[in-house]
């Protein structure tokens, strides 16, 4: 997530990384070209014997920033729901941990070692969450956190996160069978196992369910149409000032599209995506100080402005 500089202008307009500008400068300065060519070749051949009306440009603008700022919001719609579950996530994690330290309560000294053993594959299934999604192979990272006999166990696996709940469910299991958890409280551990399930699901489901691919060809192939031909439709009007009207309009058009695309993903390593490695190192600190670790990671900084 890109979190530098300031959000204020105009430092804003000398933002490049993680901006529009960014991704699109050399279909930018190709399309600038091209309309100087064409421009040039239609003031040579004779402009007005090539020349299109500028209404029709007016009404598809129109129509193409409408269709542009529906997609964008779609785009945003999914952005913000991930963010809602990376939130509830933490929360989650928080409360399950709480729950361990007050709920698995005995006189049996191996209950000090559980509460840190689940706390630990707590923050393990959020290491597995964030690489499960993705798509990066790091069972190394995930495993750290687990008792050696379960980490073997994760190799077979397809979907990690998944197995360490079960596997969470099972141990919560043990512990009602040995007295160390009221028969209600185990159904409080349930619900909690449950929100997380859910919470993976629901990513999962941003994760695997992109825009349909037809919505994203048609709106890249109206403006790559819209920005080539305008060049036409303006050229008797502007006269040769039309490259610059055409890089103009194109940098609007070329960076609402832009936008969301980057957006469409918000689990990728875009500048605008997610910051997954921050929160789940959020929930290492957190949890790590509940059941008493003097030495915390510290959080996770910045890199060239952008936080993953």
């Amino acid at each position: 997530m890109l979190v530098k500089p300031r959000r204020v202008f105009p430092e804003t307009l000398f933002v490049l990384r993680g901006s529009a500008l960014y991704d699109n400068w050399p279909i930018l300065i190709g399309l600038t070209v091209f309309a100087f060519i064409s421009t040039e070749v239609l003031y040579a051949l004779g402009v007005e014997r090539f020349n299109l009306s500028v209404t029709p440009f007016s009404l598809i603008g129109l129509a193409l920033s409408i269709f542009l700022g529906f997609r964008n919001n779609a785009c945003y719609d999914r952005w913000w729901e991930a963010r809602k579950l990376w939130g509830a996530l933490i929360n989650t994690t928080r409360s399950i941990a709480r729950q361990t330290l007050n709920f698995v309560n005995s006189d049996d000294p191996a209950v000090r070692s559980f509460h840190q053993e689940m706390v630990r594959r707590t923050i393990g299934f959020a290491y597995g969450l964030k690489y499960h999604l993705r798509a990066e192979v790091r069972l190394d990272a995930v495993t750290a956190w687990l008792p050696d006999e379960d980490g073997a166990a994760l190799v077979e696996e397809e979907n990690v996160p998944n197995a360490l709940i079960q596997r969470m469910g099972e141990r919560y299991r043990m512990a009602w069978k040995r007295g160390w958890i009221d028969t209600y409280h185990m159904n409080i551990f349930e619900g909690s196992l449950t929100r997380l399930s859910d919470i993976q699901g629901g990513c999962e489901r941003i994760k695997n369910t992109p825009v349909p691919l037809s919505y994203t060809v048609l709106t890249h192939r109206l403006v790559a149409l819209y920005c080539l031909t305008l060049p036409f439709g303006i050229a008797s009007t502007v006269g040769h000032t039309t490259p610059i009207v055409v890089l103009i309009v194109s940098f609007a058009f070329l960076g609402l599209d832009s936008l969301g695309t980057q957006l469409e993903d918000p689990f990728e390593l875009d500048p605008n995506d997610l910051p997954l490695a921050a929160l789940a190192r959020t929930i290492e600190i957190n949890l790590l100080q509940r059941i008493g670790e003097s030495e915390l990671p510290s959080p996770t900084r910045p890199m060239g402005g952008i936080l993953e």
